[in-house]
C-alpha cells in the first residue's frame, strides 16, 4: 500500500487564502460533480447527456405528472428494483419478521440511542408563549406538530439504523403523528433487516421501497398508495440533496446537504493516534471532509505517521485512502487563535476541539454544525448516540444554517385577542399607519369599530 498523499499545508511559510478556498469549493454543495458511471447512466435513462439538475427536473416533473408508473420506471431504470405498485409498501409482517429476527444486543442498542435522542429532543422542544398586557390583550405563540413528514434513509444491503433514529425520534418527540420512510432497496427488492427492525421498534409502519430524486418527488407530490408528506428530512447522495431543493415549496425540506466533514483544531494536549482515528472516521464515509488544524508541529508530523499505520486496518481502506487525499488536509498555523479563525471559516459540520480549555476556543467559533469538546468526545457519539441529531449543515452552511431538532417539525402560529378597551387604546396608532399606506379599508375596520363602541352598541362576540 503505497503512502497517503494528504495534503500538508504549513500556514506559517505560506499564504493560507488559497488553500482555504480550496477547501471551502470543495465542500460547498456544487451539484455539478459526478461519477463516469452516473454520467452514463444518465444517457442510457435520458438518451442525452444532461446536469445533474437537468436530471432532477424531469424526474420529478414527470413523477408529478405521470404518477407511481413514473416511479416504479426510475426505481427500475436507476436502481435497479423491478417493483410493482403492491410490492412498494413493505408489508408489516416484514417488519415484524425483521424485528424478531434482530439480535437483542441490537435492539437493545436502539433503545438505548431512542431514549437518549428522545430525552435531548423533548428537553429541547419550543413550548407555547403568553402575553398579556394590562388593558386585556392577549397574544399568544402555538407550536403545533406537523401530520406527516418523509424520512430519506440511504438503503439497499447497507442501510444506515443510526439515520433512521436520527431522523425519526426528533419527529416522535414533536408529535408528528405520520411517519413515511423511504430508502432503495437492493435490485430483489429486500432490505438490511436491521433498518426494518429498528423502524418497527419507532413504530414506523409506512416504509417504501424507493430512493433518489424519484422517491423525493413522490413525496413530495403524492402518487397513487403513498399520500404527499408536508415536509421531508434526511440525507442522501446528490440526487436526493438536489431533488429536495427542487420541490421545496411544494413541502418543507431541512436541508440542502453536501459531503459529510469534520475540522479539528488540536494542541499538544492530544494524541496524534486520537486524532488520526477521527479524520479517517470522517473519510469513511468516502467522500467525507477530514482537516486539522493545530499550531504544533510535532502533532502535525505525527498525525500524518498515524494516519498511514491506522487506514491499513480498515474494512474500506481504497474508498477511505481516496477521501482522504483529495478532501483531507492538515493545516499548520502561528496560534491557537489562527487555528479559531480558520475554523470559524471553514463553518463546518462537525467541529472536533482536541485541546486545552476546549470551551475557551469555542466561544472564538461560532459557526459549527456541532462541537465536539476534549479528547474523549469522537464525533462518531455524535453520529450514533449521544442525543442532538446527526443531521447538521455541511459545506459551510453553518453560517446560518443549524442541525435537524424536533423543533424542525413544529409549525408556530400566533393567537392575538383584544378587549374592547385594548382595542381603542391602539385605534389612533392603527389609523396613522393606515393612513399613512393609504388602506382606507385597513381604518375603517377600527372605525366602525369605534363608532358602535361610541354608540354604545353592544358588540358580538
Amino acid at each position: 500500500m503505497s503512502a497517503i498523499r494528504i495534503r500538508k499545508i504549513d500556514g506559517r511559510s505560506e499564504d493560507l487564502r488559497p488553500p482555504l478556498e480550496e477547501l471551502r469549493r470543495q465542500l460547498s454543495p456544487r451539484g455539478d460533480i459526478v461519477s463516469d458511471a452516473s454520467r452514463q447512466r444518465t444517457i442510457d435513462v435520458f438518451g442525452e447527456p444532461l446536469t445533474p439538475q437537468q436530471v432532477v427536473a424531469r424526474i420529478c416533473k414527470d413523477v408529478q405528472q405521470r404518477g407511481i408508473q413514473a416511479l416504479l420506471q426510475y426505481n427500475e431504470q436507476l436502481d435497479g428494483a423491478v417493483l410493482t405498485r403492491d410490492d412498494l409498501r413493505v408489508p408489516g409482517e416484514e417488519l415484524v419478521s425483521a424485528h424478531r429476527q434482530a439480535g437483542v444486543d441490537f435492539l437493545d442498542t436502539v433503545r438505548r440511542v431512542r431514549d437518549n435522542i428522545f430525552q435531548f429532543q423533548d428537553a429541547i422542544l419550543h413550548s407555547d408563549v403568553e402575553v398579556r398586557r394590562d388593558n386585556g390583550t392577549l397574544l399568544q405563540q402555538r407550536y403545533l406538530p406537523l401530520k406527516r413528514v418523509g424520512l430519506c434513509v440511504p438503503g439497499g444491503a447497507a442501510a444506515y439504523p443510526s439515520t433512521v433514529l436520527m431522523t425519526a425520534v426528533p419527529a416522535l418527540a414533536a408529535g408528528v403523528e405520520q411517519l413515511a420512510l423511504v430508502a432503495p432497496p437492493t435490485p430483489f427488492g429486500s432490505y438490511n433487516i436491521d433498518l426494518l427492525a429498528t423502524c418497527h421498534e419507532l413504530g414506523i409502519s409506512e416504509v417504501y421501497r424507493m430512493g433518489g430524486a424519484q422517491a423525493v418527488a413522490a413525496l413530495a407530490f403524492g402518487v397513487d398508495g403513498v399520500p404527499a408528506v408536508d415536509k421531508i428530512v434526511g440525507p442522501g447522495n446528490l440526487f436526493v440533496a438536489l431533488a429536495k431543493k427542487h420541490v421545496y415549496g411544494e413541502v418543507d425540506i431541512d436541508s440542502i446537504a453536501g459531503p459529510s466533514e469534520v475540522v479539528i483544531v488540536a494542541d499538544h494536549t492530544s494524541r496524534p493516534d486520537f486524532v488520526a482515528a477521527d479524520l479517517l472516521a470522517q473519510s469513511e464515509h468516502a467522500p467525507g471532509a477530514s482537516i486539522l488544524v493545530t499550531w504544533n508541529e510535532e502533532l502535525w508530523h505525527a498525525v500524518d505517521q498515524h494516519l498511514e499505520k491506522q487506514l491499513k486496518k480498515l474494512s474500506r481502506n481504497e474508498a477511505t485512502r481516496q477521501s482522504l487525499e483529495n478532501y483531507g488536509a492538515l493545516i499548520l498555523v502561528e496560534s491557537r487563535q489562527q487555528a479559531g479563525e480558520i475554523a470559524n471559516q471553514l463553518a463546518p459540520e462537525h467541529l472536533h476541539l482536541q485541546t486545552d480549555n476546549p470551551a475557551e476556543l469555542l466561544a472564538q467559533i461560532p459557526h459549527a454544525g456541532a462541537a465536539f469538546l476534549g479528547n474523549f468526545s469522537p464525533v462518531c457519539l455524535g453520529d450514533y448516540i449521544a442525543g442532538p441529531s446527526h443531521v447538521l449543515p455541511t459545506g459551510g452552511t453553518a453560517r446560518w444554517a443549524s442541525g435537524l431538532s424536533a423543533n424542525d417539525f413544529l409549525r408556530s402560529g400566533s393567537v392575538i385577542q383584544y378587549t374592547e378597551q385594548a382595542m381603542k387604546d391602539v385605534a389612533a396608532d392603527v389609523q396613522t399607519l393606515a393612513d399613512k399606506e393609504g388602506l382606507t379599508a385597513h381604518r375603517a375596520s377600527v372605525d366602525v369599530r369605534l363608532q358602535a363602541l361610541d354608540s354604545h352598541t353592544p358588540s358580538k362576540d
